[in-house]
């Protein structure tokens, strides 16, 4: 089954531009915002990394939706229907939805600004029977947004925000951004949200820097897509991927940095990168089981069950609107 995408045209080009310029002419530390690693290229290797022995977490997902997918569809009013922010390729979502299918027919909203990742899902998921679904080519709160009001008055809605994309927001930020979900929900909906949990340091810097390089060339990749989209000429040879631990504050920072001075035009600017100045590309919070549910109520929901995951310290949680 072929999956719509309802998208505006050209919607993402000049906020792309407008944010790489604003990122990398920050005083002090540039910077580049993660979503935009997530280009057709970007993707695909994110997929690869996600089968790469050093990095566990998609497992560990994947294995705790396997084991808990029908007692997690039997804590949902029926009729419901699932919003998934970030639903990448959707192979984890598989299990969600075959056991909904096998009580109702449910419709399936991906919310993803990547369209090469909403054409793999139409692939992965296309055939489940009972299941349609309507791809949303837009940010997770605007696509959530469009789902909430356009649902039936009796219709409740599941959202999934898999992974630990939410590793990816600052303190603050991660705050305001589930309120901003809470909003969006009324009583009788649901969230099912992962958290990669605090593991050793060693450990987590493998995932992030693996010794075949596909994480290297994710985040180098970043540049390259600038370079396409923009117009741009980073010497992308002459920077390297860096992976770090911030133990105060229990994340994972990826960078890429400058080998040597150099002197790159970015989208009309030209900027001078001092030699091994860095730009910061994603930090990867995480997380202590045991402040999960304050992290939920926080935000406006009510925590109902949290899975964990003991072979890679991972949790996936259901929280009530």
């Amino acid at each position: 089954m072929a999956t719509p995408v309802l998208s505006p045209s050209l919607r993402h080009a000049s906020a792309f531009a407008a944010d790489v310029r604003e990122s990398l002419t920050k005083p002090g530390q540039r910077e580049l915002p993660s979503k935009y690693l997530y280009d057709e290229v970007g993707s695909a290797l994110f997929e690869a990394i996600c089968v790469l022995p050093e990095y566990g977490l998609t497992r560990a997902d994947s294995r705790l939706l396997e084991k808990y997918a029908g007692d997690i569809v039997g804590r949902l009013p029926s009729p419901v229907q699932v919003a998934e922010l970030g639903s990448g390729s959707g192979k984890k979502t598989r299990w969600i939805l075959e056991a909904l299918s096998r009580r109702q027919k449910t419709y399936y909203y991906p919310i993803e600004i990547s369209p090469s990742a909403l054409a793999a899902l139409a692939k992965e998921l296309g055939q489940i029977d009972l299941v349609s679904i309507v791809g949303y080519e837009r940010p997770y709160l605007e696509g959530l947004r469009a789902v909430a009001e356009g649902r039936g008055e009796q219709d409740h809605l599941l959202v999934l925000f898999l992974g630990s994309t939410i590793g990816n927001f600052d303190v603050a930020e991660r705050l305001e951004f589930l309120r901003q979900v809470r909003s969006r929900l009324r009583e009788g909906d649901a969230l099912l949200i992962g958290f990669d949990l605090v593991k050793p340091v060693g450990v987590l810097i493998d995932a992030y820097d693996d010794p075949t390089g596909v994480t290297a060339a994710f985040n180098l990749n970043l540049l390259g897509r600038i370079n396409r989209e923009l117009g741009s000429d980073f010497n992308v040879r002459e920077f390297s991927h860096e992976a770090r631990y911030d133990a105060e504050h229990r994340r994972i920072e990826m960078h890429l940095r400058s080998r040597l001075e150099q002197n790159v035009k970015v989208d009309g600017l030209r900027l001078v990168f001092a030699e091994n100045e860095t730009i910061w590309t994603e930090s990867c919070y995480k997380f202590r089981s045991e402040d999960l549910d304050e992290i939920a109520k926080e935000a406006g929901f009510q925590p109902a069950e949290q899975w964990v995951d003991r072979e890679w310290p991972f949790a996936e949680c259901f929280w009530r609107a």
